[in-house]
Order: structure tokens, then sequence, then C-alpha cells
């Protein structure tokens, strides 16, 4: 009985101080809540959105049922007709400004190449393959300018030569300069200087348009071809690279000596263009107009920048080329809204009921305006790319035939997508018009 009472007593211990245990473990769990609390206070409250409007209008996004995709994608046939229509109309877009780029761009790598500060031209001269001269004098005279470094005299001259691999007969533009006066910025000409002033010695323009492959693979094995120009043989003694344009599809660089030579009938003293440099720490601007208010009316004194511009200026305003290529944009972007429009305005008509039964139901017609428009621009996006991707092939597929720099940028990958988006949109807001004359009691 003893011996019970003492297990007894020694069990009511353990209790004790089990429940003493029990009691210090909620004492910790009472501070760690107290702490969690401190640090949930400590927490700073979530930002409001900077704009509640926004927020709203995400908001009831996420909760809108995409009808405009619903019923694009209900009609899978006509969807992918839309599709095509709308990358059709984006190649017609992309192709014809990768066109008119490049034409700026081949018109003016000559342009953006030469070693001058300050260009001085004929009245005359409409662009570079077409100058006029002007009298040599007026170098000399620009010589009298303060700030002016170096005023040198280039040739040019568009003629008809023999092709060295085909012999047949095709055009070249032939450019003549000093070669003790380097006149481009161009590492493959300036390091054959002392080859053009040998006697009927060239340099040839490897991206010349036309069948060379063969010519050129001879030059660069270190041989030496020749040719006529004029009547008179030449030798192509090395290659450069500046490449065909709108203009010409080649060109032949050489010293101003050998270009009297084969143009016995130019005068050394009537000159295509004037090459000045200005002095360091002198504005070219100011020079410039320094030079205009001093030089005769017989000669146009531009910057280089205006040189440039003056060349693309020519294309784009005088030449029908330019005018083209434009066009040719505007019809793809008016191809592209009747393309959308049709098959918008087809949808709106298939589900004309279902749309005045919304209007029945209490809807209004800013909301089915929205279905209208939404299916528009899931058009656009859709459209785009395979759009892209076959203007992508294209570009190389031309740039390969005919050495103009077709390249795509994405500047003008973002400029045909907003095109793209802008013109589903106005064929939307077209195909809409019925939509808000829909009377829901002449439906049924």
């Amino acid at each position: 009985m003893n011996e019970s009472l003492i297990l007894a007593d020694e069990s009511l211990i353990l209790v004790n101080e089990s429940l003493i245990l029990a009691d210090e473990s909620l004492i910790l769990v009472n501070e760690s809540l107290i702490l969690a609390d401190e640090s949930l206070n400590s927490i700073p409250p979530l930002p409001t959105p900077h704009s509640p409007l926004l927020y709203n209008v995400i908001k009831q996004l996420r909760r809108r049922t995409p009808l405009g995709w619903l019923q694009l994608n209900h009609e899978k046939s006509r969807l992918l007709v839309a599709l095509s229509g709308i990358a059709f109309a984006d190649l017609l877009m992309f192709m014809q400004l990768g066109f008119q780029t490049a034409l700026y761009d081949s018109n003016t790598r000559l342009h953006r190449s030469l070693q001058a500060d300050i260009v001085l031209t004929s009245p005359q001269a409409r662009n570079l393959p077409s100058l006029s001269t002007f009298s040599r004098r007026r170098l000399y005279q620009a010589m009298d300018i303060p700030g002016v470094k170096s005023a040198e005299p280039m040739y040019f001259n568009n003629t008809i030569w023999k092709n060295p691999q085909t012999h047949r007969e095709t055009g070249v533009l032939v450019i003549g300069f000093n070669p003790d006066k380097p006149a481009f910025n161009l590492p493959d000409v300036n390091q054959q200087l002392q080859t053009i002033k040998l006697p009927g010695a060239v340099l040839f323009d490897r991206g010349a348009r036309g069948d060379y492959q063969k010519a050129i693979a001879q030059i660069d094995q270190g041989k030496t071809l020749t040719t006529e120009i004029e009547r008179r043989t030449i030798t192509i003694s090395g290659l450069f690279q500046v490449g065909a344009s709108f203009g010409s599809d080649g060109n032949l660089i050489t010293s101003d000596q050998n270009f009297l030579r084969l143009f016995s009938g130019r005068q050394s003293s009537s000159v295509s263009l004037g090459l000045i440099k200005v002095k360091p720490g002198y504005d070219p601007k100011k020079v410039a107009a320094t030079l205009k208010a001093y030089l005769k009316d017989d000669v146009r004194v531009l910057t280089h920048a205006e040189f440039i511009e003056f060349e693309n200026n020519f294309w784009r305003t005088n030449s029908p080329i330019g005018f083209i290529f434009s066009l040719g944009v505007s019809m793809g972007f008016v191809v592209g809204v009747i393309i959308v429009y049709q098959v918008l305005s087809t949808d709106v008509n298939a589900h004309v009921r279902e749309y005045a039964t919304f209007k029945a139901m209490g809807y209004r017609n800013y909301y089915l305006l929205g279905v209208v428009l939404e299916e528009s621009l899931i058009l656009a996006a859709l459209g785009f790319f395979p759009g892209l991707g076959v203007s992508l092939a294209l570009y190389q597929l031309t740039r390969s035939a005919t050495n103009l720099p077709m390249y795509m940028t994405a500047i003008r990958a973002l400029q045909v997508l907003v095109l793209t988006i802008i013109m589903c949109t106005i064929s939307g807001a077209i195909a809409t018009r019925k939509l808000q004359a829909a009377d829901p009691a002449d439906m049924f």
C-alpha cells in the first residue's frame, strides 16, 4: 500500500513537471505570436496602384470572356484566309520599305565614304551619276577662306566598258582623284593608292552587279585582268568594296591622270566635285556659309551631311522610283484594310442575331464594338509574324541577286507592326457600323 502511494506520488510529480513544461511551451508560443504580430505590423501595406482606372481596366479584362478569339477560332478556314491576307499586305509593305531604304543607302554609299567636310558641285548637278562640271578655279578661290585646309578636285563619268569576264558591254561609273590626297575612307582603296598611279591601272568594285565572280576570284589570287574603256586598254590591278546602286551597276577608281587619259575630251580644269577639308577648330557649317557668300553662283556649296541629303532628296522627289516605292507601301496598307474588312464584315453578318441578342440583354454598343476590335487586333498580331518571316527570306534572296543593301531592321519591323494594327483597327471600325444600327426587334 505504502509502495503504491509512493508510485502515485511520483506519477503526480511527473504530471506536474509535464504541466510546467507545457506551460513554458505555451509561454514560448505566446512570445512567438507576439513577435510574429510585431513583424506583421512592421511590413508596409501593399502599394496602391498609381492609376486606379488602369487597375480596373486590367481587372475587367481578366474577367472578360474572349468572345473575339472564340469567334475567330470557331471558323478556322476563315481565320486562315484572313491571316494569309494580312501576311500578304505586310509582305507588300516590308518589300516596298526595304527597296526604298536600299534605294537611299545604295545611292549614298560613295557620299558617306568621302573624306570631306564640305563638297562643291555644279548648280546643274542632279545627283552623283548626273554631275555637271564647274571651273577648278573655284577650288583655288576656296583656299582663300579662313579655316579651309585643302580643296581637291574629283572627276566622275558614267561610261560603257567590256565586262572582263563575259566581254559584254555594260555601264560603270569611273572615278578619278589625286592619289597623293586620299579622297575616301575606304581602307581597300587607301592601301592601293600607289597602284592606281600606274598608267591604265584601275580598282574594281567587288560589289558590282553582274557576272564578275570568276574575274574577282582571279584578282584575289594576285592576277591582273585587262579590258577596254573608250577603246583604251585598262588593267584591273585591285579590288575595293562599295556596291551597286540604282544609279550604276558598279564603280571603277583610278588616278586623276588616268581618268583624263581615258576621257580625252575632259579638261583637268572642269571638275565634277570639290572636296574641301576644314582645319581643326573650325565649324564646317560656318566655313560653308562663308564659301557661299564668297564664291560665285556657278558653284553649289554643301556640307558633307547636306551632300548626302542632296542625293536622297533627288531620289525621293525628282525620281519616279522613290514615288513608286512610297505608293507601294500605301497600296499594301489599303489592300490590308480591304482584306481585313471583308473578313470582319462577313463575321459580323454571320453573327448579327447573336449581337442583337446581346443588345436585348442590355449590353451596350461599346461592348460589341470591343469584340470586333478585339478580333482585329488578334488578326493583326497573328498575321504580322508570317509576313515578317517571308519578308526575311525575300530580303536575303534580293540581296544575293542584286547586291542591294536589303536588311531587316527592328525599326522597320516595328513600323510595319504599327501600320498593321492601324490597318486592322480601321477595318474593325468600319465593320462595326452595322452593329450600331442593329435592332433586336428586327432580327426575330
